[in-house]
């Protein structure tokens, strides 16, 4: 069984000697075709894999204010003035509200859907979805750092196999000037 990372990504093979990979010239075009297969296969999961990355880095600072937001309503006494505050409706528009003191927040959880929670309740929801979010970030970031190892490993390999073969020709050809046969070089007329 192949090594994995711990999400079972696969471990991309070491050619340490080409002929543990490649026993004969025949070999070595489907050989380089399997690791360019591979490579390619490394490059779209590190693409999906910084794209989620990129997701979960516009979205941890909006769970980490909505976490605060509500940590700061939970302080508040039944007794305090209304706050004035202003608040986004969306990227350019923003309204002016008065908040009186409070024991429920409404929460977006997405798809268009927002719940009524008790204020200790949506602090512990919004610090596990904080806590879940940091450790999927944790998660990309060493799946990434994985990726272009195996990447730079499997162009390691590449090169190997394909030096070999170019060594392997050399040698034919030093093989049949030594035999005696003819030499294909064209003699330019003169």
């Amino acid at each position: 069984e192949q090594p994995t990372n711990p999400r079972g990504i696969p471990r991309a093979p070491f050619v340490d000697k080409v002929e543990d990979y490649v026993s004969s010239r025949n070999e070595v075009e489907a050989t380089l075709k399997s690791f360019q297969e591979m490579i390619a296969k490394y490059q779209f999961m590190e693409v999906n894999t910084q794209r989620r990355a990129a997701g979960l880095k516009d979205k941890i600072p909006d769970i980490q204010k909505t976490l605060d937001t509500v940590q700061f309503l939970k302080t508040r006494k039944p007794d305090s003035d209304p706050i004035e505050a202003t608040f986004e409706l969306n990227d350019t528009l923003y309204a002016k509200a008065s908040i009186p003191p409070t024991e429920e927040v409404y929460l977006w959880l997405g798809a268009n859907v927002m719940l009524s929670y008790p204020l200790p309740e949506a602090e512990n929801l919004l610090e596990s979805k904080l806590e879940t979010a940091e450790q999927n970030m944790s998660n990309c970031e060493e799946d990434l750092d994985f990726l272009r190892e195996q990447i730079t490993t499997l162009e390691v390999a590449t090169a190997r196999v394909y030096n070999w073969d170019v060594g392997q020709k050399r040698k034919e050809k030093a093989e049949k000037g030594q035999n005696g046969e003819e030499d294909e070089r064209i003699e330019p007329n003169g």
